[in-house]
């Protein structure tokens, strides 16, 4: 029986997918090297050679051995010690990320990364490749045949429904759900399974007594708005698959950027932190200037080793683009919302609030002005240098030091720029 591809493809209104691949960084692996990893438990964890190092993602064989994300190499070892576990390579990941979305884009100009393994297309204007079913089948199969590595496509009427209907069969699934299975398929299930409901959310929810998202679907939304806000509002929309968040090209401008680590080991001592807070400035500032931006607010995110995550945020007077300010708020931050006994397994920094640099006048103090120039020029030349020799050709004493210290101690009187302590030759590696 012929398909109706108008069926699919509504007057009003969209079609979304969402691309997930499936353990992206084990699959990376396996793609590269099949003899070694396919169909084998491995890993990926920051640290291989320290056995606290934490497991940020398994192979699907790991899995069902009982491995998971957030335990440690000695438990996943203790567990399954036939576990391969390895070092991460997040060049070989961006490679295969841009090779994934290159397909995707083939068949829509409206793509959306969110992450560097997942992304949303609108391909309500694609229509000349077929039903979304099809599109989904075809970007799938590519992705297998071209690349080797598997992916789950969820298909929607928007963001939020395509999100939900990618996770509902991994690996290797396409699914489509629409408005109409809403409550057939999700008013069953616990409000925390509702993408962007989180855990602590979920917990309030069920002390007003609301415990599935079909309980919040018939939710009073004023009640929802005098305990959540504007959150409440949306909640109840979801609840119903209601979503007109469009899907924004990739090449819109970022609203912020950032970057998060996972360390290898807990740390609390606050100069083991001064050393890592430091170093996430100094690339979440470099890909700031790349981007010929500014921000006005410098966030910080902070994960316990029971997995619990708090972010604090700092909005200043100025807008700032240089390592040494973003490293000083950070720390501020920190100090402010954090007590150096308790143990730390995550940091990140993200600056947000961002402007073009050519719109917004950086505002210069009193004692900063007349150096104001120098610093713009030592920042450029160690751009540059970086640009072409890479990233380590220019470090910071901080950076360099076991003693994070040092880089308080290589700042002038009045405040003046980084200094550049060490330029190292570049090496072959």
């Amino acid at each position: 029986m012929p398909v109706n591809i108008d069926e699919y493809y509504p007057a009003r209104g969209r079609v979304v997918l969402h691309v997930d691949m499936n353990a992206f960084y084990c699959s990376v692996h396996e793609a590269e090297e099949p003899e070694k990893y396919k169909n084998r438990p491995t890993a990926v964890a920051g640290s291989v050679e320290l056995r606290k190092g934490v497991i940020v993602t398994c192979s699907y064989a790991a899995r069902k051995r009982g491995i998971s994300t957030g335990m440690t190499v000695s438990q996943g070892l203790k567990k399954c010690p036939e576990l391969i576990v390895i070092r991460p390579d997040f060049h070989l990941y961006r490679k295969y990320s841009k090779a994934f979305m290159n397909i995707a884009y083939e068949y829509t100009p409206l793509l959306q990364a969110v992450s560097i393994d997942e992304c949303y297309l609108d391909i309500t204007g694609s229509k000349q490749f077929g039903t979304p079913p099809d599109i989904a089948r075809e970007i799938q199969s590519r992705i297998a045949h071209e690349l080797g590595l598997p992916c789950s496509i969820g298909i929607g009427p928007n963001k939020l429904l395509a999100k939900m209907a990618s996770d509902m069969k991994k690996p290797n699934g396409i699914t489509v759900l629409r408005i109409r299975d809403v409550p057939e398929l999700l008013w069953g299930k616990p409000c925390n399974e509702l993408f962007g409901i989180g855990r602590k959310t979920a917990e309030k929810l069920k002390r007003m007594r609301i415990h599935t998202i079909g309980q919040l679907a018939a939710a009073d939304e004023r009640l929802l708005a005098e305990k959540f806000g504007v959150a409440g509002h949306w909640m109840k929309q979801a609840a119903h698959g209601l979503d007109d968040s469009p899907v924004r090209e990739e090449r819109e401008a970022n609203k912020s950027v950032g970057h998060t680590t996972t360390l290898p080991r807990d740390i609390s001592r606050m100069d083991e932190v001064q050393r890592v807070l430091l170093n996430l400035a100094d690339q979440v500032t470099r890909r700031l200037r790349r981007q010929k931006l500014v921000a006005q607010t410098v966030q910080i995110t902070i994960r316990t080793p029971d997995m619990k995550t708090i972010t604090r945020s700092q909005s200043l007077e100025t807008v700032i683009d240089r390592t040494e300010d973003v490293y000083r708020e950070a720390c501020k931050l920190y100090r402010r919302h954090w007590s150096e006994e308790k143990p730390v397994r995550l940091l990140g920094i993200t600056l947000q609030n961002l402007t073009p640099k050519e719109e917004s006048a950086l505002q210069l103090d009193l004692f900063d002005y007349e150096q104001q120039p120098r610093k713009e020029s030592l920042t450029k030349t160690m751009d540059l240098l970086r640009d072409k020799f890479g990233e380590n050709a220019v470090l910071t004493a901080g950076m360099l030091s076991d003693d994070p210290s040092a880089l308080i101690r290589n700042h002038k009187i009045r405040g003046t720029s980084l200094q550049t302590d060490f330029l190292r030759e570049p090496r072959d590696e």
